[in-house]
């Protein structure tokens, strides 16, 4: 069975994701501190680690670090209160695959975990929750002549990079997590922006315009970066 975990002191928000994960069928084990985590995720192995930034005795960045300096292939979302992360490429360079916002929607959540565990199933194998071994994640995705790394913030054109700014690559790479798939104007406010209450729904067309100016050999006939009408956009699975 899939195995999540999350590391956080708050006891309610503990309950809460245990509530979660389990109606959707995946075994859940939580610790409240960095020390007792560790020696958890050594023992448990887990498919997924939701790790909370503030903790009461480490840092979470460097308890990221220190599960990637083991070789460790758990997928880990960062769950951070807003203002946590200042800048988003801190917890990337320590080792995260992506990052959630509280107070975050159950969907959301489940969203993150389930894009992660999509990801891990595409790759080899490794350390991970089921009999020892765990698909690795992909470091890239690639497209026709479009390449993506993920967490590196580089996007390459026939080998060349693109002068892509932070958000438009934090845009492009949530769209790389599950091509083919359609990703919301809120969806994409939320993971990018942070909070689709204060972000201007706008700023989405905005951003996927200037993209497209950037990878599309003709942005008015888009082959990478597709518009689902009156839904949101995807990142084309195939040419």
């Amino acid at each position: 069975m899939t195995k999540i975990m999350l590391i956080d002191d708050d006891r309610s928000l503990q309950t809460l994701i245990e509530q979660i994960v389990q109606r959707e069928g995946y075994d859940f084990c939580c610790a409240s501190d960095g020390g007792t985590g560790m020696e958890m995720v050594r023992k448990e192995r887990p498919d997924l680690l939701i790790l909370d930034v503030m903790l009461p005795d480490v840092n979470g960045f460097e308890l990221c670090e220190m599960i990637r300096e083991e070789k460790r292939k758990v997928s880990i979302i960062f769950l951070t209160a807003k203002g946590d992360i200042v800048d988003k490429s801190i917890g990337f360079k320590a080792g995260a695959d992506d990052y959630l916002v509280k107070p975050f929607l159950a969907e959301e959540l489940l969203l993150r975990i389930k894009a992660q565990l999509r990801r891990k199933r595409t790759g080899g194998t490794g350390e991970g929750g089921t009999g020892g071994t765990e698909p690795q994640r992909p470091r890239s995705y690639r497209i026709g002549e479009l390449e993506l790394f993920f967490g590196k913030y580089d996007v390459r054109l026939r080998g060349e990079p693109v002068a892509l700014s932070s958000r438009e690559f934090e845009l492009l790479e949530l769209l790389a997590t599950d091509p083919g798939s359609v990703f919301t104007r809120e969806q994409i406010l939320e993971h990018v922006w942070g909070d689709k209450e204060v972000a201007d729904p706008n700023s989405v067309t905005v951003f996927v315009r200037k993209i497209r100016e950037k990878i599309e050999d003709d942005p008015s006939e888009p082959r990478y970066l597709v518009t689902v009408w009156r839904i949101g956009y995807k990142l084309a699975h195939y040419l």
